[in-house]
């Protein structure tokens, strides 16, 4: 009899910690499963992955610890409460990229279409605390509706505690925006305060107000994606760094962007074993670039044989292709690329090409990247655009993020570097530490056709043979003032190096420089041009 009793007293019962358990342990699968098959077919109908099946893709294998699962909202009204689903939409949590702590949220577009209730935000605002404080990596993946309508203003200030962490967080650890499906209104300013936007084709758009209020106001006719897809984004109004066509591959390069980038500014970025000897020598460099300085060439060729195994990440590939901007390894050790690209526009510089080089520099200066600058550059865009737009305004910014970059930065100048796009493009004097030159450079104020004819404007004019005096008078210049040791001979070039070499001089010099230090000014902040 006692035992039996005894064997009753171990089955689990409402008031038996057993029982709790298996209690909460239904709790949890209910919570991971979701609104149920029917939603999640609907979210693969539309070519998109579920939020946990996007974080399965992010994270290491087994490495997520999810926070706040259980979490349901507290509103009322509009059917409110008859409708609180755990995680009320938004996955919240940590894993492991290569082993290294990242922090994520996920909206989940099958709970209330993803949209940011007053519940939702908390649950990121938490996250976003706990990624700043742990100073780790954060990830959003992002696919909401926008803020619920049913909260109304709660869902608003939601969206403001959002930002105001975005902004705290910028320069403190690397933030990357991830847009799997629809995001207009306020929501959009999340992403544009982060690092770096991710998008995927026909399946994501951004836009502060949809097709139907465009056509309404202006009578304009668009799709979502001709106002804010991808491609749009990512070839002419630079929003988005990234884009892919397929989930799968955009969650693989976020895993390889955040390889590169170290996990705060207060750390360097991760080194890798090299495999590529430091001193290999880069023979095809001297046919990959023409000695006159009219002929384009491709200068991603260029990094390519400069670089590890010649494999780099290019940022905002397909906006202002006139200049790059890239993420790479020089013996094992990540370096930030900025290089004109003579293919598009000669390589000139303009205000595109400003603006993305200029939060380039800052970023890499941000997350102790060094800088390596190429410099094949004619001078800045002339033009009416150009000058009405504020290509002033806008090459001021590169020049103040490279006045004000305190990582290790090198300048090497293949071929042309004139005039004010010379000093811009990290010269010697705005200060860089080490500045090289190719035999094949030509610095100065402008090339030497516009020099003669400013210089030698009587004598072309008066003379028999304008034309042959003209002539005449370039060589001259180009002996004076342009011969590839001018600047060298006045000490604004450290030196003038065998193009076949660069790739070990360049590694010397940035192992040289690894234990550099430089403060900035005591100050609250600078006041960098807009």
């Amino acid at each position: 009899m006692a035992m039996t009793t005894a064997a009753a007293s171990t089955e689990p019962g409402p008031g038996d910690l057993h029982g709790r358990v298996a209690e909460l342990h239904g709790v949890r699968a209910a919570a991971l499963a979701g609104p149920g098959e029917k939603a999640t077919l609907a979210q693969h109908a539309k070519g998109k992955l579920t939020a946990r099946e996007r974080i399965g893709l992010l994270v290491d294998p087994g490495t997520f610890r999810e926070v706040e699962q259980l979490r349901r909202h507290r509103a009322t009204g509009f059917g409110l409460e008859q409708k609180r689903p755990h995680t009320d939409g938004v996955i919240t949590g940590w894993g492991t990229v290569e082993g290294r702590t990242v922090f994520v949220y996920a909206h989940d577009f099958r709970i209330f279409g993803g949209a940011l209730g007053e519940a939702h935000a908390t649950k990121i605002h938490k996250i976003m605390d706990m990624a700043i404080s742990a100073g780790a990596p954060l990830v959003s993946l992002n696919d909401g509706a926008g803020a619920r309508i049913q909260e109304g203003v709660s869902a608003l200030a939601g969206y403001g505690g959002i930002f105001q962490r975005n902004t705290r967080a910028s320069g403190v650890i690397p933030q990357i925006s991830v847009m799997l499906g629809p995001c207009a209104g306020g929501a959009a300013y999340s992403p544009a305060l982060t690092d770096f936007v991710f998008m995927v084709r026909e399946t994501s758009q951004m836009f502060i107000t949809g097709p139907d209020v465009v056509r309404a106001v202006t009578g304009e006719e668009i799709s979502q994606n001709g106002l804010g897809g991808a491609d749009v984004h990512a070839e002419t109004s630079g929003v988005c760094h990234f884009a892919y066509d397929d989930e799968e591959t955009c969650l693989a390069e976020v895993r390889y962007l955040l390889s590169l980038l170290p996990q705060n500014n207060r750390e360097n970025p991760p080194a890798a074993e090299a495999t590529d000897p430091a001193d290999r020598r880069g023979d095809a460099l001297l046919d990959l670039v023409p000695a006159d300085g009219n002929r384009p060439y491709d200068m991603a060729k260029v990094i390519e044989e400069l670089v590890d195994d010649g494999d780099y990440l290019e940022i905002h590939e397909r906006w202002a292709r006139n200049i790059i901007c890239a993420l790479a390894r020089l013996d094992g050790q990540v370096v930030g690329i900025v290089a004109n690209q003579p293919q598009s526009l000669a390589g000139v510089l303009d205000i595109e090409a400003s603006e993305k080089a200029a939060r380039f520099v800052q970023m890499c200066d941000a997350f102790n990247i060094p800088i390596v600058t190429l410099l094949d550059v004619p001078g800045f865009l002339p033009g009416v655009d150009q000058e009405h737009g504020g290509i002033i305004r806008h090459g001021a910014k590169l020049l103040y993020a490279y006045c004000n970059a305190t990582v290790p930065r090198i300048s090497l100048i293949l071929r042309k570097a004139y005039g004010g796009a010379y000093i811009v493009m990290d010269s010697q004097s705005i200060g860089a530490d080490l500045t090289y030159a190719w035999p094949t450079n030509e610095i100065a104020v402008m090339g030497a056709e516009g020099a003669a004819n400013v210089i030698f404007r009587r004598q072309i004019a008066g003379a028999d043979d304008p034309e042959g005096m003209r002539a005449r008078m370039v060589k001259e210049y180009k002996a004076e003032l342009m011969h590839p040791y001018y600047a060298a001979e006045r000490g604004l070039v450290d030196d003038v190096i065998d193009p076949a070499e660069t790739r070990q001089v360049l590694i010397d010099s940035l192992a040289m420089l690894r234990t550099k230090h430089a403060d900035l000014p005591s100050r609250k902040h600078g006041n960098p041009p807009q």
